[in-house]
């Protein structure tokens, strides 16, 4: 009689049961390994996926050719609204973002927005009310794209501006959207391409690879890139948003890793986002200088070196209608200079601005109005000096910290005011006196001959004779050798409200150096 065979766990095809076991393997080990971050449905691939089905199953992204993708905040988790608190004279109706496990990001747009209002409200005597929404443009991949549209109003009437951050889950960072592009080269050349879109709108000017301009970029759903400027910007306020759509077959090449990124992340749509985690305390919050933040210091020169010669020039009181032709000057010889700008030039020549920083030059404080602040009251000239900062920052994104007391007049009270403001005093070793001495050939002259290592020599490119007194000044110097370099590369590391009148080392000058407090019409 034949027993019964017991039961057994062996099957009729080992090696099947061998592959779902090793599959089953798989996936659960890159569960283990997935890196803490974005936790996204969207994303996620199922064990028994074939390679290459993901893409076929991702939404698409929402938008408009012209505009960046859309992201509906109803698909991430974790994300409230918040309205800002500012206590000054504009009236504000600002909202921001927040998100769970992204403190960073909240406490960035509400530091911004903050700085923002400020801004507008210094640079701005008409100054009214100041109105900002956001919207999503990506949330995916590790990624978070916030982009703000501001309404500002003021006595000539209303403008739009716009902002895109991006942020980082895995490492904590907010970045400008300058941060998509792979250094200055990179975004000049962008710079070009974004020349050849607008080139055709009516009298669009203006246009420099600086991150104040770029500070709206991203993605439409094709994945082109869309670049965006501020009402009244690039072009009459009048034309509204000015904008280019550029290929993205001629920006990738350009882009930065982080770039190449948003383009992924931004491109398809979400169906659920949510950050896991909250990056480690340990980790660096600041992603650097953006493309398009220029250093006031060439990293070539060394003025430290006792074989070199440094010398600063310096000019008061402009942009003015000569000033393009001084830049072209210092650009054929390759030299620096230091520019103490007025306010109210400043706003008639907002292009020249952009360009002299953009072509490295120094801005620094030279006050709106031009008053004597020894006679002004602190709160009078910190206004006065406040505005000027203002307009420079909006212009170019550059947060100067050097002034020049109108007249080289200054007392306890202006070191007072400009050590509060974070500004150190720049007074001067060489007056040209080129504002009463209208000869290009004398102003020349003063120049070279303080020409010493050193100096700080005082004009003016409000005056013509000054310009072309420049011609000069700039080429004999070249031809001797002498580093011609911004005040902030000749004096090296300056205190706030501390005067400087050269960048000879104390114990190396003498007690007659001249004191140029006394000139007339710096």
């Amino acid at each position: 009689m034949n027993k019964r065979s017991l039961p057994t766990m062996a099957p009729d095809r080992p090696l099947v049961t061998v592959a779902l076991a090793l599959a089953l393997l798989l996936g659960l080990l890159l569960m283990a390994t997935r890196p803490p971050g974005l936790l996204t449905a969207d994303t996620a691939q199922s064990a028994n996926e074939l390679p290459g089905e993901e893409e076929e199953d991702l939404p698409p992204a929402d938008g408009e050719p012209d505009g960046q993708t859309v992201v509906d905040p109803g698909a991430v988790e974790g994300l409230e609204e918040q309205e800002l608190a500012y206590d000054g004279p504009v009236s504000t109706s600002v909202t921001y973002p927040e998100l769970d496990g992204a403190e960073s990001l909240g406490e960035y747009l509400e530091h911004e927005l903050s700085a923002g209002i400020a801004a507008f409200d210094d640079a701005n005597p008409g100054a009214d009310s100041y109105e900002a929404e956001w919207n999503l443009t990506a949330a995916r991949e590790g990624l978070v794209g916030v982009r703000v549209t501001a309404t500002e109003t003021d006595s000539e009437g209303e403008r739009e501006s716009y902002a895109t951050y991006w942020y980082d889950a895995e490492r904590g960072q907010v970045h400008e959207s300058a941060h998509l592009f792979d250094g200055q080269e990179a975004l000049s050349a962008l710079n070009t391409l974004v020349h050849e879109k607008v080139g055709g709108a009516d009298e669009v000017s203006g246009l420099y690879p600086v991150s104040a301009l770029y500070d709206s970029i991203g993605f439409n759903p094709d994945g082109d890139l869309v670049v965006e400027f501020d009402a009244g910007q690039v072009a009459p306020a009048g034309q509204g948003r000015v904008h280019a759509v550029v290929d993205h077959s001629d920006v990738e090449p350009l882009l930065s890793d982080l770039g190449t990124r948003v383009h992924e992340a931004a491109t398809v749509g979400v169906d659920t986002f949510e950050v896991a985690d909250t990056p480690d305390a340990g980790n660096d919050d600041s992603p650097g200088a953006a493309p398009g933040t220029i250093d006031p210091v060439d990293e070539s020169v060394d003025c430290a070196d006792t074989e070199t010669t440094c010398v600063a020039l310096t000019y008061d009181d402009g942009p003015g209608g000569g000033t393009p032709d001084l830049l072209d000057t210092l650009d054929e010889y390759d030299a620096r200079a230091t520019f103490f700008v007025t306010g109210l030039p400043v706003q008639e020549h907002p292009e020249t601005v952009r360009c002299t920083y953009a072509e490295g030059h120094e801005l620094a404080n030279h006050t709106l109005t031009h008053p004597d602040l020894t006679g002004a009251g602190a709160e009078e000239a910190e206004r006065d000096l406040s505005a000027t900062q203002a307009l420079v920052l909006r212009e170019t994104g550059y947060d100067m910290d050097l002034m020049r007391p109108p007249y080289g007049a200054t007392d306890a009270g202006v070191a007072s005011v400009t050590e509060e403001m974070g500004l150190a005093q720049i007074l001067w070793s060489v007056d040209t006196n080129d504002w009463r001495d209208r000869e290009a050939d004398k102003v020349a002259d003063e120049a070279l001959n303080g020409a010493e290592d050193g100096a700080i020599i005082l004009m003016h490119d409000i005056h013509d004779t000054t310009i072309t007194a420049s011609e000069e000044i700039v080429r004999e110097l070249d031809s001797r050798g002498v580093e011609m370099v911004t005040v902030t590369q000749l004096l090296g590391e300056t205190e706030p409200g501390e005067e400087y009148e050269d960048g000879v080392p104390e114990e190396d000058s003498g007690e007659d150096a001249d004191d140029g407090a006394d000139s007339g019409d710096a």
